[in-house]
């Protein structure tokens, strides 16, 4: 069949291509070889803060007594809480098959690879082949856990994140190998529900992306919640012909012997560009990406890629947004859309860590600014501090906001604790505007909220503090 765009892939990356190309006009079909929604909305974003959720409801109740509440004989339903976040990603992936009906966009099933015909060839379920031509085809296939050649994974005793998912027992105790989003997110998930948790992180810091207080603080209050950290640690191999798993880890001491039920491999991920018929065009890559311009055009006239696949940062409100420029471009070259979209800016893309207490983070850390040049001012603001902190009981954390000395630009704010997560979006949007200092504190934040945080950094900052 024919069609004026074909998106191989329905993640938030590929349904979000398929929706606005379909409002564009396009006659659009999707390719997707097993779930609607893709990792993102199946495997990965939503389920897991299912899985969250559900930690945390647990660990309200543990300390109910400090909010005056008394509760008893209550316990964690592993089964249960699996079988929730499961349902939940059942019902997303069922709203994107609405969606796709709502905006008259065929669905293929099956895997999606190019020809040297500029065809997609879409082998289905059944081993049945189908070709299927188009003006425009975007490449949207995702990635998978990264996998080390020293940690070969099995799915049971040895898990991506995938299989910790959906594991059908509590492990008793579990190794994470990696301290990044996937790595601490599962370290609280698992810890709070009982399970003894090791995390072994091979630079000198966890979470090791963030701000350097951000990391300090997470590690204090993981440390506090009994879960053991280790830095300057890399497991070199493990075992697995026990019960569990034993893994030999190397530390600056010597090497030594951790032993778990589960050991979970949260290393990174690798983009999925293999089998999809890039070597039959010639598609360029580097480093395990697709190369693509500013519009994500691959070298290749009428074939581009959006996504994990792509240098960006693997975040799926990246993707998705990748997914809107892309079909934008394309259809203001093609006479469809008034004017070209602004490339996307990956200075200021937020990012969101789930665990608790959550982090949420844009721009550049208080070290980045140092070295970039910038003379600049700092201001933390601790929860403890908050009223709105007190009154939930949530007083772990800070807000830390870098501000340029000579200008007042924003380059950066770092948050740790309590809901911050829904709290950075100020400051995205206040960078893209352009935003001094001096317009955040001419602009009332309500009280009582854990968002005033922010303009009480920005007070701190300037030498202004009025809570502290």
């Amino acid at each position: 069949m024919a069609y004026d765009l074909i998106v191989v892939g329905s993640g938030p990356g590929g349904y979000v291509a398929a929706i606005r190309a379909s409002q564009l006009g396009y006659k659009t079909a999707i390719v997707e070889k097993e779930s609607l929604g893709g990792i993102c909305l199946n495997w990965g974003c939503i389920p897991t803060k299912a899985l969250l959720k559900s930690a945390s409801v647990f660990e309200q109740f543990s300390h109910a007594a400090d909010y005056g509440i008394v509760a008893s004989d209550f316990k964690a339903d592993f089964g249960a809480v699996i079988k929730r976040s499961r349902g939940v990603a059942d019902k997303m992936s069922k709203g994107i098959q609405f969606l796709m009906r709502k905006n008259k966009i065929d669905v293929i099933m099956g895997m999606g690879k190019l020809n040297a015909k500029k065809e997609l060839e879409v082998t289905g379920t059944d081993g049945k082949v189908t070709i299927h031509q188009a003006k425009h085809i975007i490449l949207a296939t995702g990635a998978r856990s990264r996998e080390l050649p020293n940690l070969p994974i099995d799915g049971k005793k040895v898990v991506g994140y995938r299989d910790a998912m959906a594991l059908p027992a509590q492990p008793k105790s579990m190794i994470v190998v990696g301290s990044g989003a996937i790595g601490v997110e599962f370290a609280y998930f698992y810890n709070s529900l009982g399970t003894k948790v090791t995390i072994v992180e091979f630079l000198p810091r966890i979470v090791p992306v963030e701000d350097e207080d951000v990391s300090k603080e997470l590690e204090k209050s993981f440390k506090k919640k009994g879960i053991n950290i280790m830095t300057n640690a890399s497991v070199e191999k493990v075992d697995t012909s026990g019960e569990g798993v034993k893994a030999t880890v190397k530390t600056a001491t010597g090497d030594m012997i951790l032993e778990a039920d589960i050991l979970l491999s949260a290393v990174g991920i690798s983009a999925n560009i293999e089998n999809i018929g890039l070597e039959a065009l010639k598609i360029a890559t580097d480093k395990g990406k697709v190369v693509v311009d500013k519009f994500y055009k691959t070298n290749v006239d009428g074939i581009y890629a959006i996504g994990d696949i792509t240098p960006g940062q693997a975040l799926a409100h990246v993707a998705s947004k990748e997914a809107i420029i892309c079909v934008e471009a394309l259809a203001h070259k093609d006479g469809k859309h008034k004017h070209a979209p602004e490339p996307l800016d990956y200075g200021n893309v937020p990012g969101c860590t789930y665990c608790s207490p959550e982090i949420a983070s844009v721009g550049l850390t208080e070290k980045q600014a140092k070295d970039a040049g910038y003379e600049i001012k700092v201001g933390k603001f601790p929860f403890s501090a908050s009223g709105k902190a007190s009154a939930v009981g949530a007083m772990e954390g800070f807000v830390k906001v870098i501000f340029d000395a000579k200008y007042g630009e924003w380059l950066g704010t770092h948050m740790i604790g309590y809901n911050v997560t829904e709290m950075i979006a100020e400051t995205v949007v206040a960078r893209k505007l352009e935003t001094t200092w001096q317009e955040v504190l001419d602009s009332i934040h309500p009280h009582p909220t854990m968002s005033e945080g922010v303009k009480d950094a920005v007070e701190v900052a300037l030498g202004e503090a009025i809570h502290l």
